[in-house]
């Protein structure tokens, strides 16, 4: 049974909707999120403005990144209402859903994470590095000290989500190389 591909048994047993149904539902959402940002300049149907880090839907609703508010203070800006709103929200939200429910059902990074994933499975590649789980609050730390020391919001410069994000609504550039270190550092590491 250990020599079956990952999923095999699901397959056997629920068919191919009930494995795949809560991965096809991610997908769709991820895709109908991308919909809903891209048919106001698209189409002119404005029903969500803005990006993942700040959006204001349906001109009601804002919702803000909680990350991207909080480097914005330390970089010695003050927040409009909506921004502060907007985190409630979405602090709010995931209290009561989970904090990592952005990364499956809305971030497009998680496209490329989980297409790595399963080229990974396919060709067999065994990750040898290990990147210690302590790396990210570093990064989380540096930052921070880095916005306060240049009033400016440091990882938005190089946060990948943002920048896929944008290079699907006003041109790629050299954002594929970003994505394309994403998807390598997910396939070997």
């Amino acid at each position: 049974m250990s020599t079956l591909r990952a999923g095999k048994e699901a397959l056997a047993a629920k068919g191919w909707w009930g494995a795949h149904k809560w991965l096809a539902l991610r997908r769709l959402s991820q895709i109908s999120i991308l919909a809903l940002f891209l048919a106001g300049p698209w189409f002119g149907l404005w029903i969500v403005k803005g990006n993942l880090n700040y959006s204001y839907t349906l001109d009601i609703l804002p919702l803000t990144d909680p990350y991207v508010l909080l480097q914005s203070l330390l970089a010695g800006h003050a927040p409009e209402r909506n921004a502060l709103v907007g985190v409630a929200i979405v602090l709010a939200f995931y209290a009561l859903v989970g904090g990592r429910i952005f990364c499956s059902w809305v971030c497009p990074v998680n496209l490329v994470t989980d297409a790595a994933d399963w080229l990974r499975e396919r060709l067999g590649i065994k990750g040898g590095a290990h990147i210690s789980r302590s790396a990210r609050f570093w990064i989380l730390g540096l930052t921070l000290l880095m916005s306060v020391a240049t009033g400016t919001i440091v990882w938005e410069l190089v946060n990948p989500v943002s920048m896929l994000h944008r290079g699907l609504f006003f041109g790629i550039g050299a954002t594929w190389m970003v994505v394309l270190g994403v998807f390598l550092l997910d396939l070997f590491v």
